[in-house]
């Protein structure tokens, strides 16, 4: 049974006289233990789908099961704890707090549920151990450089074990060489831990680092493949963006 069962999916956006639909009907599964890219154009519906699936938003039809619990039918507070206890969310820009130390950040989401000082300090040591922050543990973010408060985190979207681990952008905001270390780390982290992963990202050096690449056309997933180039192509030339695969810079 998969881990992550997506069925019929639709969320549209109303602006103006205009109905925009990011998710017209997307289907997928994901298993224990898989690290998944996902891709697309912007405004494709990349971070629609991974705030879906994290909890933060709601969906216009269709289903969403993680670990057995359809999420899609839970009340409101009932998600917060869901949320709370099985996902971890890694942003772009990090989003940590600058007046609490690298720990400290890395702690939060350990107060939302229960469990005892001694174990939360257990947790968090390990965790910080994990990303190779130990000895930076009682530094503030503005000590740290960008591939510093990255991994702090990452440690704090694994400090509470959870069930799904949902990255935006995470290498959008670092240097090539910075990003290659989280990228490294993210591949690391779910191989020896076996933590699943939903990577988004519009970079295709970083979606190739998962062991399985989806793309978001036209409201649609669709797996890696030529098939996938064909389609973003198809897009591409529709939209008028005058850019296809053949046109892009290799590099």
């Amino acid at each position: 049974m998969p881990l992550v069962e997506i069925r019929d999916l639709v969320r549209q956006y109303h602006k103006g006289g205009e109905t925009i639909t990011p998710l017209g009907g997307v289907s997928l599964d994901i298993q224990a233990g898989d690290f998944v890219s996902l891709m697309g154009a912007s405004g494709s519906g990349k971070s629609t789908l991974l705030n879906l699936l994290a909890g933060i938003d709601s969906p216009d039809e269709g289903t969403i099961h993680v670990a057995g619990v359809e999420i899609t039918s839970l009340s409101r507070s009932r998600l917060a704890r869901w949320r709370a206890e099985h996902i971890g969310y890694i942003f772009q820009d990090h989003n940590l707090v600058p007046v609490l130390t690298a720990w400290e950040n890395v702690e939060l989401p350990l107060l939302l549920v229960k469990m005892s000082r001694t174990e939360r300090q257990r947790r968090v040591d390990i965790a910080m151990q994990a990303v190779d922050l130990a000895d930076r543990a009682g530094h503030f973010p503005r000590q740290l450089s960008g591939g510093q408060e990255q991994r702090v985190g990452i440690a704090r979207a694994i400090v509470a074990h959870p069930t799904l681990v949902v990255a935006d952008e995470p290498t959008g905001d670092l240097d090539a060489e910075t990003s290659e270390q989280i990228l490294g780390l993210l591949g690391r982290l779910n191989r020896e831990l076996d933590i699943t992963m939903l990577m988004v990202t519009h970079d295709d050096h970083a979606a190739a680092t998962a062991g399985r690449q989806l793309t978001l056309v036209g409201g649609k997933l669709i797996e890696s493949g030529r098939e996938t180039v064909a389609a973003v192509d198809a897009v591409a030339a529709v939209a008028g963006m005058g850019e296809t695969s053949a046109s892009r810079d290799p590099s």
